[in-house]
């Protein structure tokens, strides 16, 4: 059977990642060979991210890196990055075909009515078999976000608000679930805000839990005031991952009325709270901006401070980078280089050790691992809560769901017995 050999890869967002695994599945459909090796692809397709100055250049930098990698390639740039700033990308070297986030949808047609793949060469390939490589499988339920934060290029680049059918959303939970995956991460830009038809976010959980075998359901992100008791008390079902990513962004109330957060330090407070009344050993991670225009050292401590209260699982700590058309691009009292990079560093020691703290709690407990590789000898996987386990084992681990006794902290998670010890 002759075939065009494609790599999918993708920067930034578990909603990239979703729609990466798409892209997969529907190439794959179209006839096309997926494969693993950019040096052995006829086609590299990369799904870009533009949330900051640093997703752009490791954009730039990849797309460069495959071409020298393999000069034959055709390079094809999708995404958010493609759909900012389309004319930068096309001018790398090898890029052959750029496509924004609506067109990016219809990629297989796209890719056939562009004439990029034009005197490439079909190669004999026996069969054709999807595998993502992954045993946790990410799917779309919503795009889009209407809030403009004031640092934020999202809703430039990702327009309007749209949520995925429910029924749509349940059919390909049940063909995860068949494909023999453990665990689906519903993702999308704010998914907190799904509505489709008459079904908000929480009927659409009840529904998932009731209609599908999923053995583990996660949630990419929510935001403060997106929750709800009715909303939290579906973590009943212990298999909702108790996990809760919500992105604080600043623990300053002043520096979250710049950055026009929808929510004061106070309701996030409370929204800590109230998870934690229903689901106590819940990890709550976050993200943080340091240096965001205007931060006082005042300011910063106040976010620090905040911050250590929250006793965070972890923290994912960005240096504020100014993002061309928003709104704190324009205000005059930038932060410095230098004092963003102390900050950052201040903050990174908190973040590693609230994690560690949050591990300690977990030594000597035995909870069910979802193991996923195996590198240099030594497993790893996840446990619901997002705690990283290790262990060593001559079983094949891969996509198996399986209990392990906790006994030590690692760098960045805990060190397991054997599987099922």
């Amino acid at each position: 059977m002759k075939q065009i050999r494609v790599v999918v890869e993708s920067l930034g967002c578990k909603l990239n990642q979703a729609e990466a695994e798409l892209f997969g599945r529907q190439l794959s459909e179209a006839g096309y060979r997926l494969v693993s090796s950019a040096g052995e692809a006829d086609v590299y397709i990369l799904n870009t991210c533009t949330v900051t100055h640093v997703a752009d250049r490791k954009s730039r930098h990849l797309l460069r890196m495959v071409h020298r990698l393999n000069t034959d390639v055709r390079l094809v740039a999708v995404g958010c990055y493609a759909e900012q700033a389309p004319e930068e990308l096309a001018q790398i070297e090898g890029v052959a075909l750029v496509l924004g986030n609506e067109d990016k949808t219809h990629l297989a047609q796209k890719l056939a009515e562009s004439g990029c793949l034009n005197g490439l060469p079909s190669r004999n390939i026996d069969g054709c078999v999807y595998n993502s490589h992954r045993t946790r499988s990410f799917i779309k339920v919503q795009e889009g976000c209407y809030n403009f934060c004031a640092y934020c290029m999202v809703p430039m680049v990702r327009r309007g608000e749209k949520s995925v059918p429910a029924e749509q959303v349940i059919a390909e939970v049940r063909q995860q679930v068949a494909a023999g995956f453990k665990e689906v991460v519903l993702t999308g830009t704010r998914i907190g805000a799904y509505n489709s038809g008459n079904v908000n976010l929480k009927d659409l959980l009840e529904r998932i839990l009731a209609e599908t075998e999923i053995a583990r359901l996660r949630l990419s992100s929510l935001q403060p005031q997106e929750l709800s008791p009715e909303l939290i008390r579906l973590w009943h079902d212990t298999r909702l991952c108790p996990h809760f990513h919500m992105s604080l962004q600043s623990g300053s109330g002043e520096v979250l009325g710049r950055m026009k957060r929808r929510y004061s330090a106070t309701e996030y407070r409370q929204a800590v709270s109230m998870i934690r009344e229903v689901v106590p050993e819940a990890a709550i991670t976050t993200d943080i901006i340091v240096g965001f225009p205007g931060e006082t050292e005042a300011e910063f401590q106040e976010s620090h401070d905040f911050c250590r209260q929250m006793e965070f699982a972890r923290v994912h700590v960005f240096s504020y980078s100014l993002r061309r058309g928003t709104e704190a691009a324009r205000m005059d009292n930038q932060v410095g280089a230098q004092v963003k990079k102390q900050r950052s560093r201040q903050m990174l020691a908190l973040a590693r050790e609230s994690a560690k703290n949050f591990y300690q709690r977990f030594l000597g407990r035995t909870m069910p691992v979802l193991w996923e590789q195996k590198t240099g000898g030594v497993w790893s996987g996840l446990t619901g809560s997002y705690i990283k386990v290790y262990t060593r084992d001559k079983q094949d681990l891969t996509n198996q769901l399986v209990p392990v006794r906790l006994k030590a902290i690692r760098d960045d998670g805990l060190w397991g017995g054997a599987a099922g010890e």
